[in-house]
């Protein structure tokens, strides 16, 4: 049944060996680094059980009465995924910012194999179940489940035998009791998760059928043998007022060591065979795509109302250059809205028999929210003004002597005092200008996906033939014409 927070709190703190700045930590759940995410994924939990939320955030199984997380549901139906939208809206507005790694999103990647268990059950029906069965845990358990994708990769233009053999993680032996695995793994979370869908990256496994590379399975982050070396966080380092943002929402990666852990065998998913690690690469994002891309949404929302409120109080809201600046930051938000309101609208069913977003319609709406980022950020910040990079910290406000003069300087009209506009601009700076701004930027490269993958998705999915049928009876082509090769 769906847990508390302070239950989801207890289950982090079983002595991992995590490593920030040089030094261990001892509690994830009180480290300044950690604390504001942890208490945040708290939350969540606590509003399945409060009265307020608790509909958002749950439902009853008909079956069993239990209440579970919307987020863990299998996709049947199109309200499914309208419920889904929901909940993540609601996690944000609790959030007051954009998080990506809460679990919801990661699910999804479970779904896939879910639907390859054909795939499966031609290296081992044992795997095939334990998909079902991993995916009725998440149901009824309700764990922080993420994601483990990405390894160090080492020299990418050699196969990873021909190199340190641990760029990659891999099977170094077999045990009675499961599999041994070495490497590592870049994940997002990982410090204070419950377990991990831990999968292939992207490589070279060359044309054999069989590799040690190519194995899936479902990581305990309490296992014995995993060390999670943190980056820096951005929490804890400057004061929240200045930086609220990175003070409230950053989320830490980690590189996750796997040294010889063993891996129980109802916890593999696929062992060697590399069709099925394929399979899920090229299936990784059929669901999981939608809640990444609906996070857009909200990031879009950010800019819009930290640039409008900007204008508004130095009075440039009528100007038609910023006008037009503000519509295309509207149109970027609309954009990716009406491809997630379209892929639900017109979602196709699934090999495995769920409901899937409809998938050329989702891939594009991906790539539209992503590759115009960054321009979008831009506009926001031109609009916002040069002096999201200037203004001096909340301390100095505070100060009487420079507070004064601050004070004057800042202070616009009657409707917003220098308090309003210090916040408003330090909003705007941790958003689009700051470490943590930047960081959130390149996350994207690393969350979602390079940009060719996103392109290759799309390939892959649109559907080719009416185009070509179009043209082809325009231009009144035989019907010998067949063309050098499958679009799809």
């Amino acid at each position: 049944m769906i847990r508390t927070g302070d239950e989801y709190r207890d289950s982090i703190r079983q002595g991992r060996e995590i490593w920030m700045d040089g030094e261990r930590v001892d509690d994830v759940t009180v480290h300044p680094a950690f604390k504001p995410i942890v208490d945040l994924r708290a939350r969540i939990y606590d509003m399945a059980h409060e009265e307020a939320t608790q509909d958002v955030m749950s439902y009853v199984d008909p079956e069993t009465g239990d209440r579970n997380c919307i987020a863990n549901k299998l996709p049947f139906t199109r309200q499914d995924w309208q419920d889904k939208r929901q909940a993540v809206d609601r996690v944000l507005d609790e959030a007051r910012g954009v998080i990506t790694r809460v679990g919801d999103e990661t699910i999804g990647e479970m779904w896939s194999l879910y639907d390859g268990q054909d795939v499966l059950n031609e290296v081992n029906p044992d795997f095939s179940e334990n998909i079902r069965r991993h995916i009725r845990r998440a149901v009824t358990d309700d764990p922080f489940h993420i994601s483990a994708n990405t390894d160090p990769k080492g020299d990418r233009s050699k196969r990873p035998q021909d190199q340190d053999p641990d760029m990659l993680l891999h099977v170094v032996r077999e045990t009675d009791n499961g599999i041994v695995v070495r490497g590592a793994k870049y994940e997002t979370a990982a410090p204070y998760a419950n377990q991990a869908f831990t999968k292939p990256t992207i490589a070279n496994w060359g044309d054999s059928a069989l590799s040690d590379y190519a194995v899936g399975f479902v990581m305990d982050m309490n296992s014995p043998g995993l060390r999670y070396i943190c980056r820096t966080g951005f929490a804890g380092r400057r004061p929240a007022v200045d930086y609220p943002l990175a003070n409230r929402v950053d989320e830490v990666e980690a590189l996750v060591i796997f040294d010889d852990v063993e891996v129980p065998w109802e916890n593999i998913l696929f062992y060697r065979h590399t069709a099925a690690a394929t399979f899920i690469r090229s299936t990784l994002h059929r669901y999981s795509a939608f809640p990444y891309v609906q996070r857009s949404v909200r990031m879009a929302d950010l800019m819009i109302g930290a640039a409008l409120w900007n204008v508004r109080q130095t009075g440039l809201e009528r100007n038609p250059a910023v006008q037009e600046k503000l519509a295309q930051l509207a149109c970027y938000r609309e954009g990716i809205n009406a491809h997630l309101t379209a892929a639900i609208a017109n979602a196709e069913d699934s090999p495995g028999g769920l409901l899937m977003p409809n998938q050329s319609l989702l891939y594009a709406g991906r790539v539209w929210a992503q590759t115009q980022l960054p321009q979008m950020m831009h506009h926001a910040r031109e609009l916002c003004g040069g002096q999201i990079c200037i203004t001096p910290d909340a301390a100095s406000f505070a100060e009487p002597g420079p507070g004064e003069w601050l004070d004057k300087y800042y202070s616009i009209n009657d409707d917003w005092n220098s308090d309003d506009r210090r916040s408003l601009l330090a909003f705007a700076r941790d958003l689009l200008n700051s470490d943590y701004a930047g960081h959130r930027l390149t996350f994207q490269l690393f969350a979602q996906a390079p940009p060719f993958a996103h392109y290759q998705a799309v390939y892959r999915n649109f559907d080719f033939d009416g185009p070509l049928d179009l043209v082809k009876k325009a231009a009144e082509l035989s019907d010998n014409v067949l063309g050098s090769g499958a679009a799809r």
